[in-house]
């Protein structure tokens, strides 16, 4: 009997290699149900030290598979001897294998140096013109050395993924850091774009991001107006920093290294702690729909709300809560 149970168990294996991928506890998983986004596979990867991105992914995962039908999951960077969530472990995200048949990444990484196998896979998703929504750091997602199989996503390395696939790399703090919140402001011209519908407030703590040059055809969506100080009534300032203001949001066609060519959305907006206003939610999730070719199914009321508890922390380095595993985002 033991002996049938074993083999019962290997070809289950086989037959359902998701099953193992649902019992790694060192990914998130949350089955999609009834919505729009039915059938739909999104595959979020976190990993950054600074924006708590391990808080803001899983939130959105929540609200994509809930409210939407999306099948979706978290991947985090993990301290491998304890198996707890690290975002200053830069070598490990466990789980990449997911990506392999994913219709949606949302990228939220900083400086990662990943082993060659976990790129390999992201190379391949990339190349095969797969759509990718960049968050914040996502511009300078990956440090890698130059002379590595890989160096070629390096942000250092003429911009990298960033410039090429989001198209910019890092560049500056262009409002104070922790002094000069943001407010978005909509490009007239693009003011009918799906990924904007009902997005008409948008305000953060977070500080607009230095865009030094984005491709010509990319669609800026919205730009950044740089606020006097760290609150949403907060005047915006006189002067060079919003004449001309910044982009935070735009979308644009990329082609990965002789690839097919691919959509890409970034949002330099988007700290864990930004997330909590609703239409900075509501980019995100309108920009999931459009780039998985349900853009006719967006509605200015699209259902962004919370599910369950979202305390974010405020960013910082080192100001992630320690000792926290994957498993502890699945009822918060």
């Amino acid at each position: 009997m033991i002996a049938r149970n074993l083999w019962t168990a290997l070809i289950a294996m086989v037959i359902f290699p998701c099953s193992m991928v649902a019992a790694n506890e060192s990914v998130l998983s949350f089955d999609g149900g009834e919505g729009h986004g039915k059938g739909k596979k999104i595959v979020l990867i976190s990993g950054d030290e600074e924006y708590r991105s391990e808080e803001a992914l899983p939130m959105l995962a929540k609200i994509l598979s809930k409210h939407h039908g999306f099948q979706c999951t978290v991947l985090f960077a993990i301290n491998p001897e304890d198996g707890t969530i690290d975002p200053n472990n830069q070598t490990n995200i466990p789980g990449m294998e997911v990506l392999k048949d994913a219709d949606l990444c949302i990228l939220m990484t900083r400086f990662r140096n990943l082993p060659e196998a976990d790129m390999q896979i992201l190379d391949d998703y990339l190349k095969a013109g797969k759509p990718i929504i960049g968050i914040r750091t996502s511009t300078h997602a990956f440090n890698i050395p130059k002379d590595a199989k890989f160096g070629n996503y390096s942000w250092s390395n003429n911009g990298g993924f960033g410039k090429k696939v989001l198209g910019e790399t890092w560049v500056n703090h262009h409002g104070r850091h922790k002094g000069e919140s943001t407010r978005g402001v909509i490009n007239e011209s693009e003011k009918d774009n799906p990924i904007l519908s009902g997005v008409d407030d948008v305000w953060g703590p977070t500080d607009v991001y230095g865009i030094r040059s984005l491709p010509e055809d990319a669609k800026v969506l919205m730009y950044g107006a740089v606020l006097t100080g760290m609150k949403p009534e907060d005047k915006p300032l006189e002067g060079a920093k919003n004449d001309p203001m910044m982009p935070i949001v735009w979308t644009m066609r990329y082609q990965w290294e002789g690839g097919k060519q691919g959509t890409s959305v970034c949002s330099t907006f988007g700290s864990a702690i930004d997330f909590v206003n609703e239409d900075g939610r509501r980019l995100i999730v309108n920009a999931a729909y459009d780039l998985v070719g349900l853009e006719d199914k967006i509605t200015p009321d699209l259902d962004v709300t919370i599910v369950g508890d979202y305390e974010p922390s405020f960013y910082g380095f080192n100001a992630f809560q320690k000792g926290l595993k994957p498993a502890d985002f699945q009822g918060k």
